[in-house]
């Protein structure tokens, strides 16, 4: 890498931005179900198909007030590994989309994992570096529950 360049194939040089292909950023409303008084936090998340959790940072946390439950051990981007608490439950809602989660509670902004997007069936478009519903799916999420057989009625 050069000057925030990588060198490619055929010594042309790319961005280095390009190498995060998998990230995007997903505008979503989070609460806490538990407390339906409060205000929705509305952010823009990074979403990382790399990443498993919805991440929140403290300050987020504290304003939707939830209450941890367990802990959780997490492998960072920089390979360490170290416990932290899990919260929840999360509401997220994004487009007419929506799923209930707990949070690991890391970092100075907000992660949309994959198990959220999944959930909601959200699809990323690397091109744009945005998230959206599947297109396959516009109107409802949709998801395999395999193992399962439908049962007719007797």
């Amino acid at each position: 890498m050069e000057n925030g360049r990588i060198t490619g194939l055929a010594n042309e040089a790319i961005p280095a931005i390009m190498y995060y292909m998998g990230l995007a950023v997903a505008k979503i409303t989070l609460d806490n179900p538990r407390l339906p008084q409060l205000q929705a936090v509305e952010v823009n998340a990074l979403a990382d198909t790399g990443a498993l959790f919805l991440c929140l940072p403290p300050h987020v946390a504290n304003q939707l007030e939830l209450v941890e439950s367990s802990k959780k051990e997490v492998t960072t981007a920089d390979g360490r590994r170290a416990l932290y608490p899990y919260m929840g439950p999360v509401r997220v809602r994004m487009a007419n989309r929506e799923c209930y989660v707990g949070a690991v509670i890391i970092g100075d902004e907000v992660l949309l994992g994959a198990v959220p997007m999944e959930d909601m069936d959200l699809v990323v478009v690397p091109t744009e570096r945005k998230v959206i519903p599947n297109p396959l799916n516009p109107n409802f999420a949709a998801g395999v529950a395999k193992g399962l057989r439908q049962v007719s009625p007797a």
